[in-house]
This record gives structure tokens, C-alpha cells and sequence, in this order.
């Protein structure tokens, strides 16, 4: 199985399952909690309003991937469904932001589903969501979320607790601590802002947060990102997480994907970007797909971190920032492992649920896996996307268990 070519039309296949079944169980409605009923009037508040329950909440962070994927695939594919997605959400998202914001002033104090849109307290509720929404307003969607990127980019530049030297970090599990998380909730967001304004200081600034991170996080022998860092510690936890890779990995290449080609600092994020990928490509398995902890076998295979690892190969791939001859074949070794994990329903399995930063590798180990783990299914949507790609820009064969692009 994993020795098989791949075709375009298989990709395409597996990620039209994933479609119908996320189509179908994120509704974009509003409805009342207690009888079910749909809401249509914007206008006056229902204290019981929520978003119609689903297998996920597409107003989460981890949606904001699945929302920039769905964009990638929709314009790779040429296929509009995709495109419509992540458009009816956001445009939904967008139209009821103004119902919760009177919400918020009938009923203070009581929960509601944009909460943490709305009143950002982490770079997490912020920096996600608002790349999703720039992209969205990027790609010409009619959406009304100017005031919502405007008010997330504020949070984000001015309110996300820093390290003196300015490094976006946390209070958890210890006062100033980096998690390798947030170089993806925050750096992508703030390039995006400078596509969309050509402001060069958001540009300057979500590189500025890559260099910071990876000054302290990245492993320049193993050319891996340790999950964790902690201000005053003489050791820290050399655990190598693989979706805190991902977010590393997924942050390099959406930065480097939109800086301007005369940015000086330019080569630099190349420089970390190509480094990370020889590193991670020498923890890739015999089966193609990478551990929970990546220099550690006897961790299990996990799926969102193999996906993400494919995608940011197969882009730098496409984009001539590697060469195809060498890495191609990661990123095809990667899909074959991941186009197993997608069952007929269209679910995603082998994903690990959310994690924080811990100091032994034991909690990274009994982390468990779930179908309903969000962080799997923009990773595989982006991976199917990037290698249809490269395939469909460059046929290969296999010959004599060898991968040989044929242009």
C-alpha cells in the first residue's frame, strides 16, 4: 500500500469525503438550545442562542486551518465547493458577530459562542480565526469581517502577554513560558495583515516572532523544535513534539509564503524553513508517517503531524524552495501513510487530541487519539491539496521501488 502511485483523482476522492462529511455536521445555523429551533431574527437577542451542535464548533481556532485549506483546496482543485465552505462559515460567523456583541450587553456575564472571538484573552482565541478571515477577504469572499480582523490584529499587537525582548508567550505551565504552538497563532496572521494593508511592520513583526521562537525552541543539531521553553531554566524539556512541529513548520510556510520577495529578512525564514524540513525528513518512519514524539519510535504514529509535515513539503516542493528529486518523495511517502487514516465516513483517525506543554515524555506518550480531534482536518485537507499539486505539475513513476519525477 504505502509502495503505491498515487493519482490525483485519489487525492481528490479522499478529500471529497472529508468535505461531505464536514459539510454536514458544521451547519452554519443558529438555534435555540432548548427546543432545537432555528433563530432568523438578528435583531433581538435569545439568551439561549447557540450554534446548531455539531461533531466540531466552526468558530474554534483549529477551524481557522480548515477554513484556509478549504481556500487552497477550493483554488487548486478548481472545484467551488470548497470555496463555498469556508465562505458560508465566515460569512455566517461575520453576520452574527454583531447579534452577540447586543447579546453581550443584554445579558453580561452570560456564556455565548463567540465569546472568545469576540473578547480575545490568549493569542489562540485571536491570531487563527483572523489569518482565516484575512485569506477569506483575500480571496474576494463578501464578508463583513473588517472590524473583526481589525479588533484581532489589536489583541494580538497590543495586548498578547510577551517576554521582555517582545517573544509572544504564556503563564502556563510556568510564568514565561514559549510553546511552539503559538509561532502559528500569531506570526501567520500579522503576515497576512501586511498582504492585505502593505504594511512592511506586520511583516517585520510576524518574522521578528519566527527568529525570537526559534532562537530559544529550535534544536540546531537535530533541526527540530523542542514543544517548550521556559524563562529562568537552566535545562529545558527536550521533547520534540510532532503537531508542535507542525505549528512551527505550517507558521515558516504561510509567512514565507505571502513576505514580499525584497524583505531582508527573507532568506532567513527560507534558511529555518529548509533546515527544519531536513530534519524532520530524517525522523520520517518506514511506513511515511512521523511519532508523537518525533526522535521517539516507540511513540505512536500520528496523523495530524504527518499531514502537516507533508503539506509544508510538498509546498516548499511547489514553490521551488527545496528540491523535488530529494523531498518529493517525503511528502508522496507521507500521503500514501495518510490517505489510510481517512475512513469512509470522511473522518480523520490518529489524531491526537489537544496538548499542552509538559516536562516528560510520558505525557506526550499516553496523549489520547480521536476522530473527533479537530487539529486533524485542515492538516489532511492542506496535505491532499500540496500533493495534488506537485503530482498534477509533475507526474512521477516508480520504478525499481524508486521515485523518479518525470519533469
Amino acid at each position: 500500500m504505502l509502495n503505491e502511485k498515487i493519482t490525483p483523482a485519489e487525492i481528490k476522492q479522499t478529500l471529497d469525503r472529508i468535505l461531505f462529511y464536514l459539510d454536514n455536521v458544521t451547519q452554519p445555523v443558529l438555534v435555540n438550545s432548548v427546543t432545537g429551533k432555528e433563530i432568523n431574527d438578528f435583531v433581538n437577542p435569545d439568551k439561549d442562542a447557540v450554534i446548531k451542535p455539531g461533531d466540531f464548533k466552526l468558530q474554534r481556532y483549529e477551524w481557522g486551518a480548515v477554513y484556509n485549506a478549504m481556500l487552497l483546496a477550493g483554488n487548486i482543485f478548481e472545484d467551488q465547493r470548497y470555496t463555498e465552505y469556508t465562505s458560508k462559515r465566515i460569512k455566517f460567523l461575520a453576520s452574527i458577530a454583531s447579534y452577540y456583541q447586543l447579546f453581550e450587553k443584554i445579558y453580561p456575564g452570560v456564556n455565548h459562542p463567540l465569546k472568545q472571538m469576540l473578547g480575545p484573552t490568549a493569542l489562540v482565541d485571536a491570531g487563527p480565526m483572523c489569518a482565516a478571515m484575512i485569506r477569506a477577504n483575500l480571496a474576494d469572499i463578501n464578508a463583513p469581517t473588517r472590524t473583526l480582523i481589525d479588533s484581532a490584529i489589536n489583541f494580538i499587537v497590543t495586548k498578547t502577554y510577551r517576554l521582555a525582548d517582545g517573544t509572544f508567550a504564556r503563564n502556563s505551565p510556568m510564568p514565561n513560558t514559549l510553546w511552539s504552538d503559538d509561532m502559528y497563532m500569531g506570526a501567520p496572521a500579522l503576515a497576512q495583515r501586511g498582504k492585505l494593508t502593505g504594511e512592511r511592520k506586520f511583516f517585520d513583526e510576524a518574522v521578528g516572532q519566527l527568529k525570537l521562537f526559534s532562537k530559544r525552541l529550535f534544536n540546531a543539531e537535530k533541526r527540530l523544535y523542542m514543544h517548550g521553553w521556559v524563562e529562568g531554566m537552566d535545562v529545558h524539556p527536550q521533547l520534540y513534539w510532532g503537531r508542535g512541529n507542525g505549528w512551527a513548520l505550517l507558521a515558516l510556510v504561510e509567512v514565507l509564503d505571502v513576505l514580499p520577495p525584497d524583505h531582508p529578512e527573507r532568506k532567513d525564514v527560507l534558511a529555518l524553513l529548509q533546515s527544519h524540513i531536513q530534519g524532520l525528513s530524517s525522523c520520517q518512519s518506514e511506513e511515511g508517517s512521523w511519532h508523537q514524539l518525533l526522535d521517539r519510535p516507540g511513540s505512536y504514529h500520528e496523523t495530524s503531524a504527518t499531514a502537516i509535515f507533508s503539506f509544508g513539503i510538498a509546498t516548499a516542493v511547489n514553490k521551488g524552495w527545496i528540491s523535488r528529486e530529494m523531498y518529493g518523495p517525503v511528502a508522496l511517502r507521507a500521503w500514501n501513510a495518510i490517505r489510510t487514516k481517512v475512513n469512509v465516513k470522511g473522518q480523520v483517525e490518529g489524531t491526537c487530541v489537544g496538548t499542552g506543554m509538559a516536562f516528560d515524555a510520558e505525557f506526550y506518550y499516553n496523549r489520547p487519539v480521536d476522530v473527533y480531534a479537530a487539529h486533524g482536518y485542515g492538516q489532511v485537507l492542506f496535505a491532499g491539496a500540496a500533493v495534488y499539486k506537485m503530482i498534477s505539475d509533475h507526474p512521477y513513476e516508480i520504478v525499481n521501488g524508486r521515485i523518479t519525477f518525470l519533469k
